[in-house]
């Protein structure tokens, strides 16, 4: 299809092309070296490969840094993925990006951004452990059915994007290149869990800082970075409201070759009645929120997750599914339980037994428990 190669080229990632080295062994080979291992936890010298084994025939993806290969850790037989960056071909500018990212997602820790375990380094290489996912966002809208993404999967996936950026914005960290194939999927599964990674772009950035370095994908990028005009948190806003046009339409928004304000304000462009009539209102409003060309005026992340598209009893209800096959409840809040209850009962709709709250007892019944258990004691002591 012509829009999945448009899409594919769009998105055209750097790419680095490993050479062999000297002795004509794959660049992973290296890895067998004395080397150092670098996290918040560790600081020792030890050879890679007792550690870690790298498959160079699985090439996961690539980066702004380097090709992602698929690897095992040798003890516990986990998956991992491993991003191979060859340091003699960096700029010493492009070099210290890297240590940024390794810098950022070590100081995160959240079940939405991808967990990097440990970062080992040459004099040549650098290779950074993080833990392996299932795919990316893109392959999914781009092997989907119709080439796009039903509203029903595109809310709960944008509800994890934006719970991972509140987590990141929280942190005054600002992700500056989000695009679906840096949303990791963690399984195969029709409503999987996923993660934000690839942070070589990310900056530490205060409320109200601008930032005026060239980041990102010139496809997801908003207005005032391609015009050099400074930016803040809200970029990442941009990014979102352009992932969730292409998740639900299979297409971008803009085309590079016109002025965004033009574009933004002919709706029958915006919007062509393919495949835009089968969409909700609700669905184009947030994204007209999330795609304003002024700054102040676009969305936070706060705002977008209250708005009514993602404030949907069957999102919650896919969230809380899967919060609860994680065992952990990062996304969804436990003072939202009873509003959602009180939903499904207003509205005759089924309520998942396992999600109700337990009822706090009344007063007559804590005081019928106290007398059983005052009399279950007397009974013991005879």
């Amino acid at each position: 299809m012509a829009w999945e190669s448009a899409i594919r080229q769009a998105l055209m990632p750097v790419i680095l092309q490993d050479a062999p080295n000297a002795q004509g062994q794959a660049p992973h080979r290296q890895a067998s070296l004395r080397i150092s291992v670098s996290n918040s936890q560790i600081q020792e010298n030890v050879d890679i490969a007792t550690v870690y084994q790298i498959f160079p025939d699985e090439v996961l993806g690539s980066g702004q840094f380097g090709v992602v290969y698929g690897g095992k850790h040798r003890k516990s037989g986990r998956d991992v993925a491993v991003k191979v960056i060859d340091k003699l071909r960096f700029p010493t500018k492009q070099e210290s990006q890297l240590r940024n990212e390794v810098a950022i997602l070590q100081s995160l820790r959240h079940a939405g951004i991808v967990n990097l375990e440990c970062m080992f380094e040459t004099p040549e290489k650098v290779f950074v452990v993080m833990e392996k996912l299932h795919g990316d966002m893109l392959e999914m809208i781009l092997s989907s059915e119709k080439g796009r993404l039903p509203e029903r999967l595109t809310k709960f996936l944008i509800t994890q994007i934006l719970v991972a950026l509140r987590h990141l914005h929280f942190k005054n960290i600002v992700h500056c290149d989000l695009k679906p194939e840096n949303v990791l999927l963690a399984s195969a599964e029709p409503f999987p869990q996923v993660k934000l990674c690839d942070f070589g772009f990310a900056r530490i950035i205060g409320e109200k800082s601008f930032r005026r370095s060239v980041v990102g994908t010139p496809a997801y990028l908003a207005p005032e970075v391609l015009l050099n005009q400074g930016y803040n948190r809200s970029l990442d806003m941009w990014s979102v409201g352009v992932i969730m046009y292409v998740s639900l339409s299979g297409t971008f928004p803009f085309n590079e070759d016109e002025d965004i304000n033009d574009q933004i304000q002919n709706a029958a462009f915006m919007y062509p009645p393919h495949p835009w009539r089968q969409i909700s209102a609700g669905a184009i409003d947030l994204i007209n929120n999330l795609l304003q060309v002024k700054m102040r005026k676009r969305y936070s992340v706060d705002k977008s997750l209250s708005h009514p598209w993602l404030q949907d009893y069957q999102t919650w209800l896919d969230l809380r599914e899967l919060e609860t096959k994680m065992a952990e409840r990062y996304i969804t809040h436990e003072s939202d339980d009873a509003r959602w209850e009180q939903f499904a009962a207003d509205h005759t709709l089924p309520y998942p037994a396992h999600l109700r709250a337990p009822r706090a007892p009344s007063p007559e019944e804590e005081e019928e428990e106290g007398e059983l258990q005052g009399l279950t004691e007397r009974v013991s002591i005879l």
